[in-house]
């Protein structure tokens, strides 16, 4: 049946940003992280991979992981670790990278109603 996940591990759908290192070449090439489970990460971005290819992806403050290309379909891939990777760890480093505060003024529209108080007597009626 295809387009059926029948994949049986729980996935994290998320978007966080990653460095990949071909092992073919040491240029690193960011990426977004789609999916990502302790086994492997559903990815995309612009990069010279094949099925198969090794590489090394960089969570930055969760570490690193080996894997290889398990699939591509257009600019997403599919990466298989060699080991599994820390989940909890990948979740806190997102957290401590968002913002604790945002001191951003609410938007207008939900300060209630722009035109307070109209004076009629200055309204010209057509």
């Amino acid at each position: 049946m295809a387009g059926v996940d029948t994949r049986n591990v729980a996935r994290d759908s998320l978007f966080m940003l990653a460095d990949i290192t071909l092992e073919s070449n040491s240029r690193k090439y960011r990426v977004k992280v789609r999916n990502l489970s302790p086994r492997g990460m559903m990815g995309e971005g612009d990069l010279p991979i094949a099925r198969g290819s090794r590489l090394t992806i960089d969570f930055r403050d969760a570490g690193e992981a080996t894997g290889s290309v398990a699939w591509i379909e257009g600019a997403r891939f599919g990466i298989a670790f060699e080991e599994e990777i820390d989940m909890d760890a990948v979740r806190n480093s997102m957290r401590s990278k968002a913002p604790q505060s945002l001191d951003v003024p609410a938007p207008r529209y939900s300060q209630g109603s722009y035109y307070k108080s109209v004076d009629r007597s200055k309204v010209r009626t057509v």
